[in-house]
C-alpha cells in the first residue's frame, strides 16, 4: 500500500501540473475538507463528497490568480501529514499581489484523503 506522505506527495505533484482530476481520484468518496477562512472568500467552506472538493479548485482560479505554489516541508505521522508551504498570488476583486505561509493538514486512510484542512494568511490578500 502506498504511504499517506506518497499519497500527498502525488496530490501537489498534480496540483502543481493542473491535473485536478488525479488529485479527486486521490479524495476518497466521503470526505471532511475545509480552507479555514472568511466565508466571503468563495472557495472557503465545508465539503463533504469528491464533487464538492472539485467545486473547491474549480473556486480558486475564480478568485486568486496563483503565481507561485510551494509545498516546502512534509511532516508525516502515520496516516497524518502536515504541509508547510508558501505562495505568491494575486487577488482577482482587488488586484492586490499577497505573499502567504500556508499549513495544510491531511489525514490518509486506505490510500485516499479522508480529511483535509487548510490554513493561510487571508488578510495578505487586503494587504494587512
Amino acid at each position: 500500500m502506498t504511504s499517506s506522505l506518497a499519497i500527498v506527495q502525488q496530490a501537489y505533484a498534480a496540483f502543481g501540473r493542473g491535473d485536478i482530476p488525479a488529485i479527486l481520484e486521490l479524495v476518497a468518496n466521503e470526505v471532511d475538507w475545509e480552507l479555514v477562512c472568511p466565508k466571503s472568500l468563495v472557495y472557503s467552506g465545508r465539503r463533504r463528497t469528491r464533487e464538492e472538493v472539485a467545486a473547491f479548485f474549480a473556486a480558486i482560479p475564480q478568485t486568486d490568480n496563483i503565481h507561485v505554489f510551494e509545498a516546502r516541508e512534509f511532516i508525516a505521522a502515520g496516516e497524518h501529514v502536515t504541509v508547510l508551504g508558501w505562495e505568491r498570488s494575486t487577488a482577482l476583486d482587488t488586484k492586490q499581489d499577497f505573499e502567504s505561509e500556508w499549513v495544510h493538514v491531511f489525514t490518509v486512510k486506505n490510500g485516499k484523503v479522508t480529511r483535509w484542512r487548510g490554513f493561510l494568511n487571508t488578510a495578505a490578500r487586503y494587504g494587512h
